[in-house]
């Protein structure tokens, strides 16, 4: 799906909503109609070093939506972290965002009736839902493939949020019990076998990132292709063991590693072939993300609609 331009103010702006994705380095904004028409999009970097300079970007980004087409109906907003079990606030983000833990986005934005919150995978996943590649499913799994590995499962149409609402965190599996503990003390974590953050480690110091072990492999150097279809053959590994536990319809895959295309997607379907990603004859569907990196904010802005938010 193609991310719409800021567009000029209509002569009687439609009623629209605002969805706010809180990443490392900026907010990301999109304006859309109830019925999913994109109005605006809206980008504000800040610097994460600057105390609470994430929360003056989000204030920017409402601003600016709010002078181009009028007061927006509802504003959700998407962040890292693991959102409170009231959705008005993200819980818990150790070791970044200082400031942002318990922070009351209704009060930041001057909105009586409340702001949802959730976390940022689990935002991406409602997007591709509403909008984006698994529209019109009901049970679907996304894992994006970046720095690090995120996650989210949506079960018979219900977002999982488990008891402390860090269900979906798929990057945190163990591939290997005898490997070494990741950021959350799992050993040999998917994360660690695809993440682009250790890949100087993975690769002997070859590559600086996942990018360009890629365009090696893909230029026919043997030795990346050894590392990169074994970061696959750990990710179609994880894949099978999710579709025993959840059965979903379909396996979304997006992040900036999953933008190689069918570098990724052709191994991928290969080895989970042999995985029996097949159950009772229904193979499912490993689907590229469509929205890039609006999908938080339009998982944000649909959250908006649903019953309680």
């Amino acid at each position: 799906m193609s991310t719409p331009p800021l567009q000029t103010p209509h002569s009687t702006p439609p009623a629209y909503l605002l969805g706010l994705d809180l990443g490392g380095t900026s907010v990301k904004g999109v304006a859309v109609t109830p019925a999913g028409e994109a109005l605006a999009c809206f980008h504000q970097p800040f610097d994460l070093a600057q105390p609470m300079a994430f929360a003056g970007a989000v204030k920017a980004v409402a601003a600016q939506a709010e002078a181009g087409l009028g007061r927006p109906v509802r504003i959700g907003l998407s962040a890292p972290g693991i959102a409170a079990a009231d959705g008005r606030s993200i819980a818990f983000m150790p070791g970044r965002f200082a400031g942002l833990e318990g922070l009351v986005w209704a009060d930041v934005l001057g909105r009586s009736e409340g702001v949802p919150v959730l976390n940022d995978a689990q935002a991406a996943l409602l997007g591709e839902v509403w909008l984006g590649a698994a529209t019109g499913l009901t049970n679907v799994i996304l894992i994006t493939l970046g720095t690090g590995v995120g996650g989210a499962a949506l079960v018979d149409g219900r977002l999982m949020r488990g008891h402390t609402g860090k269900a979906g965190h798929l990057g945190h599996v163990a591939l290997d019990p005898a490997g070494a503990p990741d950021i959350c003390n799992c050993p040999g974590s998917l994360e660690d076998a695809i993440g682009n953050h250790n890949i100087r480690a993975r690769t002997g110091g070859r590559f600086a990132t996942t990018h360009d072990l890629i365009r090696a492999h893909e230029a026919g150097d043997a030795g990346a292709t050894d590392v990169w279809l074994k970061a696959v053959r750990g990710l179609a590994a994880a894949i099978a063991s999710f579709t025993n536990v959840l059965n979903p319809e379909a396996v979304v895959i997006g992040g900036g590693v999953a933008r190689c295309g069918e570098t990724l997607f052709r191994p991928l379907r290969e080895l989970g072939g042999g995985f029996g990603r097949k159950v009772w004859g229904h193979e499912v569907r490993l689907l590229p993300a469509q929205l890039g990196d609006l999908a938080g904010a339009y998982g944000a802005a649909r959250r908006t609609m649903e019953a309680g938010a």
